[in-house]
């Protein structure tokens, strides 16, 4: 009966249908990019980085505790050696400072928006590149499959003149067209092989994975009514518009805090220590202990000219950041524009291409008839088989164009993100690592909540 139950199951196995392969669909691929992006885990240190700026800021409104340990030997000539060793504990506090500390904060604070912004942008680059890579590895893989059948069609074509040249109806001439035009579709077909073979690899590098089976794409994303409507939505949502946006915030406060610098300091500080040293005229050795507490408050008055400098620096920064926000939105309404074009100029090649084609393939059917009746050549066979295989090739690059297209102009209105396609998969949330720094942490509670944050992100 063991037997008997192993052989059953073995049938059961043999006879079972296999489990479709399942092919990797656009979100597929995109999903991939974005958990196997370095460009996008680079970025995320940078992020990381400037989080730690805004620590350092605000630290500078808190004490700095440091311990000083001395020892000092001292033998006059024809002396005896005398020794002294101190230990000194010391603090000190800024106690107030005019602004420049939280101005120092506040432009930490906006540049860490602005790198989140261009996270984002690092972001929608990273979907854009996975929807370019399946879309060109389904235009390679499509461009193969249409020039095998041209090569299995004019293979038939081939031997069809060589019968007709064996019973005198052609000429050795037309075997040689065929010939020609043979070894012309194998070489297209080579080329096309080795495109496809550059999709594959490009695929590995944007998705960290070997190419399998792709799945049709996916139904086109809606679009804005007018053009006018999508460079509106782009000048609010594009991240580099953001970036900048907040970069030209940042150099606003940079200005005041370069202001600021001319501005006094107040520091209080205190201290505790002991020393040992020799009493001068006993010299006796002997331990001694003393505090200290203290204010003091300081302004420069004259820097030979630095601190001017550094504020004309800062207005000329200020003013590159806002121009740099009017070309960056002007770039970004290109784009749109761009794209939208783009859009409409695949949509009107695709009407035109499927009218080509169907009046191609008319007419070589036709061509074909003629030529067995004799009224055609069989050049003219071949050239409108030829007419006929461009046509389709066009075809297929117009559809890559235009389903391409749709996923540019989403990225030139900012709008190509993991969560506005709805992938359903886990994001990067930057404000995790801020939280966990942001008050400067130090203590083993604190520190055990950050190492928790990082391991998250690892994951992530």
């Amino acid at each position: 009966m063991r037997v008997l139950r192993r052989l059953t199951l073995a049938a059961a196995l043999v006879l079972a249908p296999a489990a479709p392969v399942l092919a990797e669909s656009l979100a597929d691929t995109m999903v991939a990019a974005y958990r196997h992006s370095a460009l996008l885990e680079q970025n995320r240190a940078v992020l990381r980085a400037a989080d730690e700026d805004v620590a350092q800021a605000i630290s500078a409104l808190r004490p700095v505790v440091q311990w000083v340990a001395s020892h000092s030997a001292q033998r006059p000539e024809g002396g005896t050696t005398t020794r002294s060793t101190s230990l000194t504990l010391g603090a000190q506090l800024t106690l107030f400072d005019f602004g420049r500390s939280r101005l120092a904060i506040d432009g930490a604070k906006e540049q860490v928006l602005a790198t989140r912004e261009a996270l984002v942008g690092i972001e929608q680059d990273v979907l854009l590149s996975a929807a370019r890579a399946f879309f060109s590895l389904r235009e390679a893989t499509q461009q193969v499959s249409l020039q095998q059948n041209s090569v299995e069609v004019l293979g038939r074509e081939r031997q069809a003149a060589q019968d007709r040249f064996e019973v005198g109806e052609i000429t050795v001439t037309d075997v040689a067209l065929a010939d020609a035009q043979l070894a012309a579709t194998q070489a297209s077909l080579a080329s096309a092989q080795g495109q496809l073979e550059i999709a594959r690899e490009n695929y590995a590098l944007v998705t960290g994975l070997r190419a399998g089976m792709l799945a049709a794409p996916p139904a086109l994303p809606s679009l804005p009514a007018t053009l006018d409507e999508a460079r509106a939505l782009a000048q609010r949502n594009h991240p580099a518009i953001k970036q900048t946006q907040r970069q030209a915030a940042a150099a606003e406060i940079a200005v005041a805090a370069a202001a600021a610098e001319r501005n006094p300091t107040l520091t209080g500080n205190a201290g505790v220590g002991v020393s040992r040293s020799p009493n001068q005229v006993t010299g006796d050795y002997g331990t001694r202990n003393s505090s200290s507490v203290g204010i003091e408050m300081r302004q420069t008055l004259y820097s030979g000219g630095r601190l001017p400098s550094v504020h004309r620096e800062a207005l000329a920064q200020r003013d590159q950041v806002r121009a740099a926000l009017l070309n960056t939105t002007r770039q970004v309404v290109l784009q749109v524009g761009e794209a939208w074009a783009n859009i409409d100029v695949a949509r009107a090649q695709i009407r035109a291409i499927d009218q080509q084609i169907s009046a191609a393939q008319q007419a070589y059917e036709g061509v074909r008839e003629e030529a067995l009746l004799g009224a055609r050549t069989t050049l003219d066979v071949l050239d409108a088989e030829q007419a006929l295989l461009e046509a389709r090739a066009n075809r297929i690059t117009a559809e890559s164009n235009l389903q391409l297209a749709h996923y540019q102009l989403l990225a030139a209105m900012g709008l190509l993100t993991v969560e506005n396609l709805n992938l359903g998969i886990p994001t990067y949330d930057p404000t995790q690592y801020y939280n966990a720094v942001r008050n400067a942490p130090h203590t083993s509670k604190q520190g055990e909540s950050l190492d928790r944050v990082l391991r998250a992100i690892g994951r992530d």
